[in-house]
């Protein structure tokens, strides 16, 4: 396989490439006409990139679904409260004893002489008695009042720590969402620039094939040099069709992460501003934070969450207090009927309740060295961090130096080349050129175009890598 067809399916695969990577919003021209937010509920076919994130954060499942465990973390909250609130129940109960249990007991227990006989009662005598009625009823309220549990204040703050964690990852997929939209968009805008130029090299080889075949017929060129002019705009044709098949499917792609139907219409109506991805800012920020990156900030809430797991059970250790009352009333006939026209008698009591940890067998100290052996396992993650965003911006500057670097070079090849191509016709059609001079020529103006485009993807993506690295993904 040439060079030249590698490099054009170098291009395809670059193209699937950016549903791998991340993204951040790069140099672009706002063509747009329409404001930048996008009414939910209204379809529409044209986006800006603005829009295009915008439709994207407001419909795409994953950040629903974040935000919906961000709901649930409020829940949690409101659930972890409740049990320092008064615990209230009341129970109602009747009872149709069927066959009321015995007890027994020494027959001379009460009486020692029988009555009817007058003798004594022997001890070894047993008597059954049945102690009951046959219904019985009562209706009770019982309240209990946590007083003092240190569980429970580190849990109300753990709760807390866990709702700001959910919102870390609200903007986590966020970011996966701008990312993904992103560069499906410069995927289209990259792609149809590309389209564009072929469509003009197929409208210059189509009219110079037709000038030659002309000069053939004529009898002033050989046959094989309208066949050589011809092979090159075949070819050149081919590039156009894979082209505007990549530009379909760039399309699609962008469709599916913004969670429209992919057989919807879209169009893209920002333009690449070339000259500014030439020239973007690739000096260090000063003002870097490495919170500004999300896991960071995320990495910190949870070693938070680790600190109060490390107070939550050394406060195991305190007592529980807790206050509890309770009210009821109760009867009892042996009459279903008159059991609910008797009276019914009140009983109550109020008192405290306290339970002191005494020994559990050292689980809470083992449990202890637990949780503090997770917490210096995020002490040093967050370390660990540090120096991958470190070498992670280093590496991402060189690499977007680089490709700018090798950008500006194949423009300037790719205006040459232009250039001579455009030369090489002119000699060509004045009889002064040869018909292999421009065959030579629109090979290498193709070629050039390639690697323009090829750099001018890796500058993209090298930009991308930088904003990721320096957390630039999304500001809010």
């Amino acid at each position: 396989m040439s060079t030249k067809r590698l490099r054009i399916l170098g291009m395809a695969f670059a193209l699937l490439s950016f549903l791998r990577l991340p993204a951040q919003t790069l140099p672009v021209t706002d063509s747009s006409r329409t404001g930048d937010q996008v009414p939910q509920g209204i379809s529409t076919s044209s986006f800006s990139l603005k829009q295009a994130l915008t439709y994207a954060l407001a419909t795409n499942i994953n950040v629903q679904n974040a935000h919906t465990d961000e709901l649930s973390a409020k829940a949690q909250i409101g659930e972890a409260r409740s049990y320092g609130l008064p615990q209230i129940t009341a129970q109602s109960q009747v009872t149709d004893n069927l066959h009321i249990q015995s007890q027994f007991v020494p027959a001379n227990a009460f009486v020692k002489v029988d009555p009817a006989t007058g003798k004594p009662i022997p001890d070894n005598l047993v008597a059954r008695i049945a102690f009951g009625v046959n219904y019985q009823s009562f209706a009770a309220f019982s309240a209990n009042q946590l007083l003092f549990d240190g569980s429970y204040v580190i849990g109300l703050k753990a709760a807390k720590v866990y709702q700001e964690l959910s919102r870390k990852n609200v903007t986590q997929s966020k970011i996966e969402v701008v990312a993904a939209v992103t560069k499906a968009y410069y995927a289209v805008l990259v792609t149809r620039e590309r389209l564009d130029l072929l469509i003009a090299n197929v409208n210059r080889l189509d009219s110079l094939f037709r000038e030659t075949k002309a000069q053939y017929e004529n009898g002033f060129v050989e046959k094989i040099d309208a066949d050589r002019i011809e092979v090159q705009l075949n070819n050149i044709k081919v590039d156009q069709q894979k082209t505007i098949r990549l530009v379909e499917l760039s399309e699609s792609l962008l469709k599916f992460q913004m969670g429209m139907s992919v057989s919807s219409p879209i169009t893209v109506t920002d333009q690449l501003d070339n000259p500014s991805i030439e020239n973007l800012e690739v000096s260090p920020d000063p003002n870097f934070a490495y919170s500004q990156r999300i896991e960071y900030s995320t990495l910190l809430v949870q070693k938070e969450l680790a600190n109060l797991d490390i107070r939550n059970n050394r406060a195991g250790y305190l007592p529980r207090l807790s206050a509890f009352g309770n009210l009821g009333f109760n009867t009892g006939r042996n009459s279903l009927n008159d059991i609910f026209q008797n009276k019914w008698y009140r009983y109550s009591a109020i008192g405290l309740s306290l339970n002191v940890p005494i020994f559990d067998g050292f689980l809470k100290h083992y449990k202890t060295q637990q949780a503090k052996l997770a917490y210096q396992k995020t002490e040093q993650n967050l370390k660990l961090l540090e120096n991958s965003i470190d070498l992670s911006i280093q590496q991402s500057r060189v690499n977007l130096i680089n490709g700018i670097d090798v950008l500006k070079v194949q423009r300037r090849n790719l205006e040459l080349a232009k250039e001579v191509s455009r030369v090489a016709k002119i000699k060509y059609q004045q009889g002064v050129g040869s018909n292999i001079e421009v065959i030579n020529a629109e090979t290498s103006y193709k070629e050039a175009q390639t690697n323009y485009y090829s750099a001018l993807y890796e500058t993209l993506l090298a930009k991308v890598d930088l904003d990721k690295a320096t957390g630039k993904l999304l500001e809010e």
